[in-house]
């Protein structure tokens, strides 16, 4: 066997749905020494993660820690802990992660109900309540930012209200929403929520920060049966997270670092003024696009500023565009999932990301990818509307 040389590997500009680029002083957090995961001060620093990341979603929940996985399994952990065979589930699915979250609540032994919204459409307040006071589900699980289709979830305090007052528990993804717009777990009523660090928080990928409600937790420690995943049972994981500190598994002590400073550089910035700037550089963003003609997949009443889905134009190729891009510019965007595959550019604006520098080099790339495959574009058009929004804003 031959020895590689040691890892060197491209700089990128990660411009689709995640991973989003890591802020520089999350990268030198995680290259502090490792200590042993029950080291009092690292006990410590878990406890600040908690705190912290109670003040991001906005709750007191006593159940709130990041899972040492990544969102899937955030997704993953909510479900098997709250349903068990026989329950009743309502999935609303508007994209592919609604399907997923389908497919893992099916696997629960649960009984699914789904309803369906069009991809970049969402849900009204109406189609919920119909099926939910039919249904009566133990749970409602509804994406809140469709990374598919880039389109967000208005309402989730009022769908919140109709879960309760049916007697059901509602679980959100916040995988994308996250410390990019609001999310308010207690002012909404969610009783489950999962998300990641590799987006909004801007950290790499491998940890799912999830939090629970007190009601959450008594369907926990009330279930009938065994949570069918050892590793992702909160009966366990909680008394790791607990006051208690028992061991369950090794905690990822170097992404424990970055998700520190990752939620720290949130509540620096503040949350209000970290969901401006997303917005803000959205709206130059959308700028420049329509002067390229490039059309969003979500109805303009409900676009993420952070995930941007655009149409493919005719003519253009998918993965000749997205090659031109990331081998002249360093640039990767995220081609369709689903339904879209083919036809849509995922160009993600999260975190460390989402900056006029990036919203202008994004721009001048699309247009270049453009022009290669044969598209009339006026140059400099593109760059021209984002920075005409910048001056006026």
């Amino acid at each position: 066997m031959q020895i590689p040389s040691p890892l060197q590997p491209s700089t990128r500009t990660l411009l689709g749905p995640g991973p989003s680029d890591a802020h520089p002083a999350v990268l030198r957090a995680m290259v502090n020494p490792l200590m042993g995961h029950l080291d009092p001060e690292f006990v410590s620093i878990m406890s600040q993660v908690q705190e912290m990341l109670r003040g991001v979603l906005k709750t007191k929940n006593k159940v709130t820690l990041p899972i040492s996985a990544t969102g899937m399994a955030g997704m993953e952990c909510c479900l098997v802990n709250l349903l068990e065979p026989g329950d009743k589930v309502v999935v609303c699915a508007m994209g592919f992660f609604g399907q997923r979250m389908i497919d893992v609540a099916g696997r629960t032994g649960a009984q699914v109900t789904t309803i369906q919204a069009p991809w970049g459409k969402t849900f009204s307040l109406d189609e919920i309540r119909d099926t939910v006071s039919k249904v009566k589900p133990k749970v409602l699980g509804i994406v809140h930012a469709e990374t598919s289709t880039g389109a967000m979830q208005p309402h989730i305090k009022e769908i919140a209200d109709i879960c309760h007052e049916h007697g059901a528990l509602l679980v959100i993804d916040a995988v994308t929403s996250l410390a990019c717009v609001e999310v308010d777990i207690d002012g909404w009523g969610v009783d489950a929520v999962y998300s990641c660090s590799q987006k909004g928080l801007g950290c790499p990928p491998g940890l799912s920060p999830i939090s629970f409600s007190d009601r959450a937790v008594e369907v926990i420690k009330n279930r009938k049966s065994k949570v069918q995943s050892w590793y992702l049972d909160m009966t366990t994981v909680m008394s790791y997270w607990g006051q208690d500190r028992v061991y369950h598994h090794t905690g990822p002590i170097s992404m424990i670092y970055a998700i520190h400073e990752g939620l720290r550089l949130v509540l620096e910035e503040g949350l209000e003024n970290r969901w401006k700037r997303h917005w803000n550089n959205h709206k130059a963003l959308k700028a420049g696009l329509e002067a390229l003609n490039l059309h969003y997949t979500a109805d303009a009443s409900c676009q993420l500023p952070q995930l941007n889905a655009v149409r493919i134009p005719e003519g253009v190729d998918d993965l000749k565009g997205r090659k031109f891009l990331l081998e002249k510019f360093g640039i990767e965007v995220g081609g369709g999932l689903g339904d879209f595959k083919g036809k849509v550019w995922r160009i993600g604006l999260m975190g460390y990301n989402s900056k006029p520098s990036i919203v202008l080099l994004a721009l001048a790339a699309l247009e270049q990818a453009l022009a290669n495959q044969g598209v009339k574009v006026n140059p400099g058009a593109a760059v021209g509307a984002a920075n005409k929004f910048y001056a006026q804003s």
